[in-house]
């Protein structure tokens, strides 16, 4: 917890304590440990002088963060419209069956966390997946594995 908080307090004075970049720094915590802890959380409230409830309302209101931990890969797919049509929820299934996670879960590995978006507004590409803010577009389920191996973590001595 004294690690969490030295690293909060670090973007807290980056910030100058001002209540008004509550966001920004919510959003170097989450770039720090890839999600908000409760502690940082109640630090940032402490320090500001924001009730908890407050920050962790506006935690909660703003899809890019996340209050449970996040693998350390980001998989967004797309079920818009025009990438539902063209296939997406089978795009889909495909990373679920090849993670084996559901999306809002995390592997067990805490290397990937699989989620999907309502809309990406790049219909023309669809159906797109989004891995740590890469782009892939008009993916298929043959793409699918060349996707998550580019960025699979290789164990050292294994290829």
């Amino acid at each position: 917890m004294e690690a969490v908080n030295t690293t909060v307090e670090s973007y807290l004075v980056k910030h100058h304590r001002e209540k008004r970049a509550l966001i920004a720094i919510l959003q170097d915590i989450q770039a720090e440990y890839n999600y908000l802890p409760r502690e940082a959380l109640e630090t940032v409230a402490k320090s500001l002088n924001i009730p908890l409830i407050d920050v962790i309302g506006v935690a909660t209101f703003y899809r890019a963060f996340s209050l449970k931990p996040r693998g350390r890969h980001l998989v967004t797919v797309c079920l818009g419209t025009a990438c539902h049509v063209r296939g997406g929820p089978r795009i889909l299934s495909e990373f679920e069956k090849r993670l084996a996670v559901e999306p809002g879960e995390t592997t067990p590995d805490n290397q990937f966390t699989l989620e999907t978006v309502a809309c990406l507004g790049c219909c023309a590409i669809g159906p797109v997946v989004v891995v740590d803010g890469t782009y892939h577009a008009h993916t298929t389920m043959g793409k699918v594995d060349a996707i998550l191996r580019r960025y699979t973590v290789k164990k050292k001595g294994k290829k």
